[in-house]
């Protein structure tokens, strides 16, 4: 006698529109605990945000909404400050939880430079980023 598997539950559970997995994703690869900013262009300007902390082996869903910029900026540090993950993109950064709106003087208005690096998310809706160690 044969038994069938129900997959139809399983096929719901994808096709479900809660369901849907995040629309940019940073995963980290490291042995580091990583705090991780963001930056994106949104209607008129540039904005970074921040922070988000990543453990080892782990994932984080830092943007939700489907992704309407084809250029997503991140940098990542580790808990004690050294720098993980940057490029040539000056953003603004601050010490705690952060939204700012402008990508330049930083230190004029109080907050710290940092340089994120560009992700080409080809104009996808969905994007992960995986961070690996040096």
């Amino acid at each position: 006698m044969c038994r069938r598997i129900p997959v139809l539950g399983l096929v719901l559970l994808l096709a479900w529109p809660g369901a849907a997995a995040a629309q940019f994703s940073v995963c980290n690869r490291t042995l580091d605990v990583l705090n991780l900013a963001i930056g994106r262009y949104q209607y008129d300007g540039f904005v970074s945000s921040g922070w988000w902390t990543v453990g080892p082996n782990q994932c984080s869903n830092v943007i939700k909404e489907a992704l309407d910029a084809r250029y997503v900026y991140v940098f990542a540090q580790d808990v004690f400050g050294k720098v993980i993950l940057s490029g040539a993109t000056p953003m603004c950064v601050a010490p705690d939880r952060f939204d700012i709106r402008g990508e330049t003087d930083c230190l004029l208005r109080g907050y710290i430079e940092a340089r994120f690096h560009e992700v080409d998310t080809l104009r996808s809706e969905r994007w992960t980023l995986f961070i690996n160690p040096p």
